[in-house]
């Protein structure tokens, strides 16, 4: 199942965009270095960077207004495939860690108080 949109926009804060070549060709999409136009060759483009989209000053994606996506319904792919979990099932995950952990240090705890009480002596 996937988790829906919490509009949290971290997603568009915390990554640079690459463009699938069908993306970047289709000119829909403003890119890092647009006033220089398209790059011929995608590969060249890729490795100059230029496939991404444009980022704000402070890295946040060109889209990104309050915290949502501007072009959500013709967003790009890779935008699109994102995987973002809820804050819950995070908090949750985080509390199944903690407590697996309390429960192998409570062990070793237990194990280590047996051997101090019950020490095995060679006769």
């Amino acid at each position: 199942m996937i988790d829906k949109c919490f509009q949290c926009g971290i997603c568009c804060r915390l990554f640079l965009v690459n463009l699938s070549e069908e993306e970047y060709r289709s000119g829909k999409y403003r890119t890092q270095f647009e006033e220089f136009g398209l790059i011929d060759d995608f590969h060249k483009a890729t490795l100059y960077g230029a496939n991404t989209l444009k980022q704000k000053e402070n890295g946040e994606c060109i889209y990104l207004k309050e915290n949502t996506c501007s072009i959500h319904k013709t967003r790009p792919q890779v935008c699109r495939e994102f995987f973002c979990t809820s804050k819950l099932k995070k908090f949750r995950y985080m509390i199944e860690q903690i407590e697996k952990k309390r429960t192998i240090l409570e062990k070793e705890k237990e194990e280590t108080w047996e051997k101090k009480k019950f020490p095995k002596y060679k006769y």
